[in-house]
């Protein structure tokens, strides 16, 4: 590509590149994810999937997973062996004293919906992720009924294993 057809990536576009990195320390293969929390274009904190400190991780001790029953009767499956990494990239900021109140959440999946209640409470106004998590969901209707915008990279469902 010559210097001419260059095109610098949006805030957005970088923000997701940073964030499918830090992915790759993610310790859950089913579904490897990241998190960056920004503002006025500064990251203020990062977060990925894994066990809680000083426990086994997944990729070491295997999925600790449970069912989900929906009020639908649709059945879908969840490892809870770890952190979402949305939420140790809420932990980290709390960790180190950074208020995220007014930020921009990005995530490789459409947060749980513990993670949108966290989201929510945090104060964070904005969530773009890569792709959906399952079809429809609580966490999109809670952040329209609490005024955070969700966006999506891609409209698609996010394909893992034992979905």
């Amino acid at each position: 590509m010559s210097e001419s057809e260059y095109r610098r990536p949006s805030w957005d576009e970088y923000f997701m590149e940073v964030c499918n990195a830090i992915a790759k320390r993610a310790t859950c293969d089913r579904g490897r994810s990241g998190c960056v929390i920004a503002r006025d274009n500064q990251i203020l904190a990062t977060g990925y999937v894994g066990a809680p400190a000083g426990l086994p991780h997944c990729d070491d001790a295997g999925h600790q997973m449970k069912k989900t029953v929906h009020e639908d009767g649709s059945v879908t499956q969840h490892c809870v062996r770890t952190v979402h990494a949305e939420q140790n990239a809420i932990c980290q900021a709390a960790k180190r004293g950074v208020a995220i109140d007014g930020a921009t959440l990005y995530c490789r999946m459409t947060p749980c919906r513990v993670c949108a209640m966290l989201i929510i409470n945090c104060g964070i106004v904005r969530v773009v992720a890569e792709r959906k998590y399952h079809v429809g969901g609580e966490s999109e209707d809670m952040f329209a009924q609490a005024g955070v915008a969700l966006e999506y990279v891609h409209e698609e469902v996010q394909p893992y294993e034992n979905q």
